[in-house]
């Protein structure tokens, strides 16, 4: 009976929160759609706070922080987009546009042969993308092997047997892209400066030598944290500090 209760309980908070959200985003879209983007901007923060995450979420929030010429949280907002539903060319466009009001113009290390192939190949779907083909490459499978043993002909048992094993050898290639992917994902910490000019230094201290500065908007990996300070790397394979307050990691849902 309290097993029902809180089942149902926990349902109404569910739909009550959902029905405030969607609320809030119809808000958020007038605001939008009447220039106000710092309310509109408000209304999405209000939503994210919920713990309600989406690309089209993120997407509509970097859209107003692009209005509003703040570059740090614009390509922020759009790059948290892309780790939700990566490829997507609207995204990508506004990013691109958001990415040329940088001041910073990093060039990236040239690609390996290797790189090239992963991100021509394997990088175009996000791991779970692979691993939902895997899944369907299973059923495919399991329905033509099914099949070959249902049809009396000898023709439609050949294209079942041909069907079944092409599915299966899909099925392993995708699941191990969807395991390359998702090893790639954990290794990289992606963030983003918020400040608008920093200092990275050599050493996570403020009296170590300055080695080069970044500005607002620019994307960075996180290598390593130690106390306020995270060890970062750039585009063009160049390391240093920088303190953790002045960027924010992508990751963070």
């Amino acid at each position: 009976m309290i097993k029902d209760c809180i089942v149902i309980l926990v349902f109404l908070f569910v739909t009550a929160l959902n029905a405030q959200n969607e609320v809030l985003f119809s808000r958020a879209t007038d605001s939008y759609n009447d220039g106000d983007f710092g309310k509109a901007i408000e209304y999405y923060q209000k939503i994210i706070d919920n713990g309600k995450h989406s690309a089209e979420l993120y997407f509509n929030m970097a859209n107003a922080h692009y209005k509003r010429d703040e570059i740090g949280p614009s390509i922020y907002y759009y790059e948290k987009a892309l780790l939700l539903k990566p490829n997507d060319p609207e995204i990508l466009n506004n990013l691109g546009y958001a990415q040329n009001m940088r001041l910073d113009a990093i060039d990236k290390m040239p690609e390996s042969a290797m790189e090239r192939f992963y991100n021509a190949i394997i990088g175009k779907f996000s791991f779970d993308q692979w691993a939902y083909f895997g899944v369907s490459m299973t059923i495919l499978f399991v329905l033509a092997y099914l099949a070959y043993y249902l049809f009396n002909s000898a023709l439609k048992k050949r294209i079942s047997f041909i069907v079944s094993m092409a599915a299966i050898l899909l099925c392993v290639v995708s699941i191990s892209f969807a395991y390359m992917q998702y090893d790639a994902f954990n290794s990289n910490n992606p963030a983003i400066i918020f400040e608008r000019e920093v200092a990275i230094t050599s050493e996570p201290n403020q009296r170590s030598e300055r080695i080069f500065t970044l500005h607002e908007g620019t994307k960075v990996n996180v290598l390593e944290e130690l106390n306020d300070w995270m060890k970062i790397k750039i585009a063009d394979g160049q390391t240093g500090w920088v303190p953790s307050e002045n960027l924010k990691l992508l990751k963070i849902f």
